[in-house]
């Protein structure tokens, strides 16, 4: 595993959307990154991770970059591979990046399954820097549950920094933009970050459609380079 990075903000906040049900935390960082004033600061590379880049609007879109929003001393981690069989190692990365940059929190994203069908996204908290805050903005502890991949390696591995996890219900196979909206709407209250997310669920269908196009292709080269079908996060 190696860990590029440029600059070295300090006391920062991360915010961390690895692909997971409903694809929520990947939507709702690509959201950010493009309605906060971001800059490229660093990559995670390491040797399972495939060979490719995505190209979306004339730009290289890397599979796992670091970015940063100097206004709110932001840093996001958005990821567009496959983290099957990785998840500890993404772990240990995240905390190394956390370590680099004297992180006073991290905000892990994750979708968790519903049978609802309703368009209601019931919304949880676990552990966290501020959890009362949560609270006051609606959100119940999460009491009962099984969290998998990064974001449980995550919960497994930090002990000296704080970690919220903020869990979205999702309905839909892949991906999910209005769970990423409320996503969005909590993370807007708790960090003051004047982003709206009103326009992910009006754009809804076509931000869906530039994830899934993206994230199509990259397992359409993993599956070349494999020959083989494997079971994904990603579907």
């Amino acid at each position: 595993m190696k860990i590029d990075l440029t600059q070295r903000p300090q006391n920062v906040t991360i915010i961390e959307g690895f692909p997971g049900l409903g694809l929520v935390g990947t939507i709702a960082t690509e959201y950010l990154l493009d309605h906060l004033d971001v800059k490229k600061i660093g990559s995670v590379w390491f040797s399972e991770m495939n060979p490719m880049v995505a190209i979306h609007n004339k730009k290289i879109i890397e599979p796992l970059g670091i970015f940063y929003n100097k206004k709110n001393n932001l840093v996001i981690l958005h990821a567009l591979t496959n983290v099957k069989g990785v998840e500890w190692k993404l772990a240990d990365s995240v905390c190394e990046i956390a370590k680099k940059l004297k992180a006073k929190e991290i905000i892990s994203l994750e979708g968790v399954a519903t049978k609802n069908k309703i368009d209601t996204k019931d919304t949880y908290y676990f552990g966290g820097k501020s959890p009362k805050k949560w609270e006051k903005m609606g959100l119940s502890c999460l009491n009962e549950g099984v969290v998998i991949g990064v974001t449980a390696s995550l919960m497994l591995k930090l002990n000296s920094i704080p970690m919220s996890c903020i869990f979205t219900e999702t309905s839909a196979g892949l991906p999910d933009s209005r769970a990423a909206a409320k996503m969005i709407e909590l993370l807007d209250k708790y960090l003051n970050l004047n982003v709206d997310y009103v326009p992910l669920v009006k754009k809804a269908k076509d931000f869906e459609n530039k994830i899934k196009g993206i994230i199509k292709n990259t397992e359409k080269i993993k599956k070349i380079k494999s020959h083989k079908q494997e079971i994904s996060y990603m579907g």
